[in-house]
């Protein structure tokens, strides 16, 4: 079981940790959402899982009592150094612990190897998660993710084209991952209370999961910070002259090209991207 929020607070004290603001320091303390992360990623014996900020632990014990492997990555060198005195001796060939960034280290040290599926099971800190993200979903992809995110960043990757919220890493996370039903999860549920509400995002790798170029990432990318200019105008200043079929691709999406980037569904941005020349 999780502890409880004066059981956090005491062990905290004992560490002689204040929780970090900066780092997304807010610690689980409901079991209920811990066995629901598991429930969700299906997480069971054999499986390989990465987390990210481990923190006290909670969720990482639960992994490895399920008989998951686990890699974590822990920013915070307190927090490293409690995990790795209180979980390590008890799981020592299934529980790997890196010390370092998780934005550069996405995988928490984890290799993959081809034909051996892994998930990812994380309460991301808000400031890394559009990065970390990105990191990931550049390959090689998890099956399943999990993630424990500020209800604002849930919504950014799971909106749909024509909203404000829909922007890059909504057209790249959809491109290779369905969101299936998640969970809510209230400030309460964690310590220090947060002042904003959370939610699982439960993500499934598509059966045929597509993942755009660093190239074409850049061009979408510097499409959306002038989201409202015209698809045409973008294009054109960014792609040779050279370059042509995006006016007929668009046609083919009913679009054309005095659409703004927002209003562009993930499969155009797909078709569009194989468009655009590698950088030489």
């Amino acid at each position: 079981m999780p502890l409880s929020p004066s059981e956090t607070r005491d062990l905290l004290a004992r560490l002689g940790h204040s929780p970090k603001r900066f780092l997304g320091q807010n610690f689980l303390v409901d079991g209920n959402i811990v066995r629901k992360s598991l429930e969700l990623a299906g997480v069971q014996a054999g499986d390989t899982v990465v987390e990210v900020g481990p923190g006290l632990g909670t969720l990482t014990t639960a992994l490895l009592e399920a008989g998951a492997d686990v890699w974590a990555v822990e920013k915070d060198r307190t927090l490293h150094a409690h995990l790795e005195a209180e979980l390590l001796p008890k799981f020592p060939s299934r529980f790997h612990l890196l010390e370092g960034d998780a934005v550069e280290q996405p995988l928490a040290g984890l290799a993959p190897v081809p034909g051996h599926e892994f998930k990812v099971v994380a309460n991301l800190p808000y400031a890394i998660a559009t990065p970390w993200l990105d990191e990931v979903l550049g390959g090689p992809l998890p099956s399943h993710l999990v993630l424990m995110l500020q209800q604002e960043a849930a919504q950014r990757y799971a909106a749909q084209p024509g909203t404000k919220s829909f922007g890059a890493i909504s057209v790249f996370l959809q491109a290779a991952y369905t969101i299936a039903p998640g969970h809510k999860v209230s400030a309460g549920c964690f310590f220090p209370r947060p002042d904003v509400e959370s939610h699982l995002l439960n993500l499934v790798r598509k059966p045929a999961p597509f993942v755009f170029s660093t190239h074409a990432k850049a061009i979408i990318r510097a499409c959306f910070q002038q989201r409202r200019k015209q698809i045409g105008a973008l294009l054109r200043a960014r792609l040779p002259a050279g370059v042509t079929g995006w006016r007929e691709l668009l046609a083919q999406h009913h679009l054309s090209d005095q659409t703004r980037p927002e209003a562009i569904p993930v499969d155009a941005w797909r078709q569009l991207s194989t468009l655009f020349p590698p950088l030489a």
